[in-house]
């Protein structure tokens, strides 16, 4: 696969996605975006592809002209099938890895932006503090890769692991179809311990755990599932969290997007907040404290 087809493909995939968010009205009926949130989904989503990953990728690359020049393409030669296995080692299992991390305090204020939205959409899917993506190890590690030869199997797994992510944050449900049908039960019992789904990872950003389908503190994996269910984190209740979102923006209001994308370089104004000095998270014992 060359790079041109590659980006063909992921443009398909997102304007597949976003046309049976709106065939479906999903979109229009549960998507309620402001200003704010399109600012800082817009610049995300362009500074992603013009800065953060092209810096990772080109930097380790640069890296490793610099230390191993002589290993250029040096696992050129590997079958696809083993590729693919450092791969979802490397970049998926190091990314489940980063995400759980960024759900405790220190790498929180890096993560939250891509909670705070109240809504599921494809437009969520790269919602995230801008150094997020720039420190992320499997794009760095990719970078590392590519430069030993990996670079037409990183291509397909790229596009199979945009199609799983895209899939995840969709404000079309796709999996409902699969709980509904007895005959496609089963397959939902493998998708769903496979790969991130809509439900599994809807519940990960659900505002509440109260309700025993909200799962904010478990459901990390991006394209594998495997990683949840292997270490501990994984909820499968095959039902759609009521709320998504933040409880803190739901009691003092939502984040400036330049905070949210630019923290710690812009810190919020906000008196309760995990994006300044001394701030910290609200979870639900909070909203109780503050009810």
């Amino acid at each position: 696969m060359n790079p041109l087809l590659q980006n063909t493909l992921i443009l398909c995939l997102i304007l597949g996605f976003a046309g049976m968010e709106f065939a479906t009205r999903r979109y229009q009926t549960t998507v309620r975006a402001s200003r704010n949130d399109t600012w800082l989904e817009g610049l995300m989503f362009v500074s992603l592809l013009a800065v953060a990953q092209p810096t990772a990728l080109l930097g380790s690359n640069a890296l490793c002209a610099w230390l191993l020049p002589e290993q250029r393409n040096a696992l050129a030669d590997w079958p696809w099938w083993a590729m693919v296995g450092v791969l979802l080692l490397a970049d998926d299992m190091t990314q489940y890895w980063w995400h759980r991390l960024s759900h405790t305090p220190l790498l929180w204020p890096l993560h939250r932006a891509h909670h705070s939205a109240r809504y599921m959409s494809i437009r969520v899917t790269y919602r995230n503090n801008f150094f997020y993506y720039l420190l992320m190890p499997g794009l760095w590690l990719s970078g590392v890769l590519l430069y030993l030869g990996f670079g037409a199997v990183y291509l397909v797994y790229v596009v199979v692991k945009i199609a799983v992510i895209l899939g995840a944050h969709c404000a079309w449900r796709w999996d409902e179809v699969l709980y509904r049908q007895p005959v496609l039960r089963p397959l939902a019992w493998v998708l769903e311990r496979t790969i991130s789904t809509p439900a599994t990872h809807w519940a990960h950003h659900a505002m509440s755990n109260r309700d025993g389908v909200g799962h904010y503190k478990g459901n990390f994996g991006n394209l594998l599932f495997v990683w949840d269910m292997l270490f501990g984190s994984a909820h499968i209740t095959r039902r759609y969290p009521p709320e998504v979102g933040l409880v803190d923006d739901k009691l003092f209001g939502d984040e400036h997007w330049a905070a949210q994308m630019f923290y710690p370089l812009v810190r919020s104004r906000r008196i309760h907040s995990a994006l300044r000095p001394g701030g910290k998270p609200y979870d639900d014992d909070a909203e109780q404290e503050l009810a």
